[in-house]
């Protein structure tokens, strides 16, 4: 059984160890300090976004984070689903598409009109769950400037 528990902030231990693992999937640095900060900031603020454990048979074994963004394109607050991270030992249960299918149900709750995402080109795998669960491929370049 799968359920989803908001984060609190004695949770931000575990999760900082899974943002280790997730982020070195691709070689991504992480500040362990400043990503503790960010989830104390972040869960103290709920107009910044949700996030949940994932909870497999009483087991903590991954988290799912959306941000919210106020977009006039799209008429309303949007959401960027910035991070979703299934444990691998626990992948091909799916506990991946259950996960996105209460994101979706969640998002109808708090009136969003459409959730962003990023993945990797490399990461096959997740490219099937997402269009698996509705999401199509956006015909614009996500673009980025970093500001130092």
């Amino acid at each position: 059984m799968i359920q989803f528990k908001p984060l609190v902030i004695s949770d931000i231990e575990s999760v900082v160890i899974m943002m280790q693992e997730f982020y070195a999937v691709d070689n991504y640095p992480i500040d362990v300090d400043v990503s503790k900060t960010l989830l104390t900031d972040f869960i103290s603020n709920e107009n910044l976004g949700k996030a949940w454990l994932i909870i497999f048979n009483n087991e903590i074994v991954g988290y799912v984070i959306i941000t919210f963004i106020f977009s006039f394109e799209y008429q309303g607050k949007i959401a960027f689903l910035d991070e979703l991270y299934v444990r691998e030992k626990f992948r091909g249960n799916g506990i991946g598409s259950q996960t996105l299918a209460f994101i979706i149900e969640e998002s109808k709750q708090l009136s969003l009109k459409l959730i962003y995402l990023e993945i990797e080109n490399h990461n096959q795998n997740a490219q099937k769950l997402y269009i698996a669960s509705g999401f199509e491929l956006h015909n614009r370049k996500l673009m980025a400037y970093k500001i130092n």
